[in-house]
């Protein structure tokens, strides 16, 4: 389950609580009892490996490479 956070509009008290996806968001401060809003953050995402720059999924350029000259 994920951890929310929130933060008191009114006594300015941040708390976190354990919530399903589908649970509904709280409204009520646990303390005072007035309304909350829900904090935000933003999710760190890594990407690691190869094909997340357009240069990976490009073929290196053929080079031309100059013949021998045949002799006879």
């Amino acid at each position: 389950m994920p951890i929310y956070e929130y933060n008191c509009k009114t006594c300015e008290k941040s708390f976190e609580i354990f919530q399903g996806f589908s649970d509904e968001p709280l409204k009520n401060c646990p303390e005072c009892g007035n309304p909350v809003e829900k904090k935000i953050h933003p999710a760190g995402v890594v990407f690691k490996g190869g094909g997340f720059y357009k240069t990976d999924s490009r073929k290196a350029p053929v080079e031309a490479t100059p013949k021998p000259d045949k002799k006879d």
